[in-house]
């Protein structure tokens, strides 16, 4: 697709919803509720709300690079609202001719992702538009009430920011934090796999960022390529909470994510809790390594049979220190498997990978 200016792209009409499906077989529940969260409405939580953006977390255009030096920048109708009310978190009502709509980033089954600025401070972000009748016609809307939910209020450097929302009668528009390098996945493809230093430093940060999540109580439960990003520094940012759950106390037994990722526990409809992504940490460092995931088969049911038995085998090329760390993630038994600070201190991690000095995380 021919690349476009900020601007010169225009949202679709609602009747023209996107139909791309997801990059790989998605296992879903059935017993997703739907009727608690109405889209016609208000779509979760607050509506209209926006947090303050950190001014490392968006790129600038080349015509505004002077927001991105300014200490606290922030679109300019939140930081008036917050002078007049003295909120520590305003509310803005957003519309979509707040923005200048530029070219698409991407495309999913629900709708759209854009290039977006707004208008006063020049900030950039990603708009990402879905359409209500598309989920209303699968029934997630519970889904994304608690993608908003739980995103919304996560602060890390390695998350991928959701500023806030806004919707009109037909659609739902997510601002969020611009990735400009773009989705591991496509990036992964194009390389075919990654060496032991870039594998070592995604590792790194994401057992960082899970092990954030997992002190909030939120279960990802769907870390994959295709829900990874890269920002302007190359830093790895989870960027999809579709599947995520908040559980403080429950051991949860839907059945969710994508086949290649699912641990054991889940395969066998077994309780599960937030060791499911240690397991998907195992896959996806094999993936990195090696370019596909160690369970892929022709069949589902022999993936099945191949993560139940965890029954894989390295390539030669693969490193013994990369090998030592997935066999300890890749553990049928969930309370085995490395701990996410383990991740974070292994060796092979730590000799390719050391943290960066960042802000603080709440």
């Amino acid at each position: 697709m021919a690349s476009r200016q900020a601007g010169d792209v225009k949202v679709p009409s609602a009747n023209r919803p996107a139909t791309a499906g997801p990059k790989r077989v998605l296992m879903t529940s059935s017993g997703t509720n739907s009727s608690n969260a109405p889209m016609a409405g208000k779509p979760g939580v607050n509506s209209h709300s926006v947090m303050k953006p950190h001014p490392r977390t968006a790129v600038p255009s080349s015509s505004h690079k002077d927001t991105q030096s300014k200490e606290n920048k922030e679109p300019a109708k939140q930081k008036q609202q917050a002078q007049a009310s003295g909120k520590n978190q305003p509310r803005a009502n957003w519309s979509l001719k707040d923005f200048d709509i530029g070219r698409p980033l991407g495309k999913g089954k629900f709708g759209n992702v854009y290039l977006a600025r707004e208008k006063q401070t020049g900030f950039i972000i990603a708009l990402k538009v879905l359409f209500k009748s598309q989920l209303q016609k699968c029934q997630v809307e519970y889904q994304l009430r608690r993608e908003i939910e739980i995103q919304s209020h996560l602060r890390h450097p390695n998350i991928l920011r959701l500023y806030g929302y806004f919707h009109d009668e037909t659609r739902i528009y997510l601002i969020l934090e611009y990735a400009p390098k773009g989705e591991v996945y496509k990036n992964l493809q194009k390389c075919g796999r990654y060496d032991d230093s870039t594998a070592a430093k995604y590792m790194g940060q994401l057992a960082d960022a899970l092990k954030y999540c997992h002190s909030r109580k939120v279960i990802h439960r769907d870390i994959k390529p295709e829900n990874l990003l890269l920002g302007v520094t190359g830093d790895v940012k989870i960027a999809d909470f579709g599947w995520s759950v908040h559980a403080p106390s429950s051991r949860r037994t839907t059945l969710c994510g994508t086949l290649d990722y699912l641990p054991p526990e889940m395969v066998e409809g077994n309780p599960h809790n937030e060791k499911v992504d240690l397991w998907s940490l195992g896959v996806l460092c094999y993936e990195f390594l090696v370019g596909k995931p160690p369970f892929e088969t022709a069949s589902n049911s022999e993936t099945y049979r191949k993560i139940t038995r965890v029954d894989y085998k390295f390539p030669p090329y693969v490193s013994e220190g990369a090998r030592d760390l997935i066999s300890k993630l890749l553990v049928h038994n969930p309370s085995k498997r490395l701990s996410m600070d383990g991740i974070c201190n292994h060796s092979w991690v730590t000799q390719y990978y050391t943290p960066k000095q960042g802000p603080n995380k709440s």
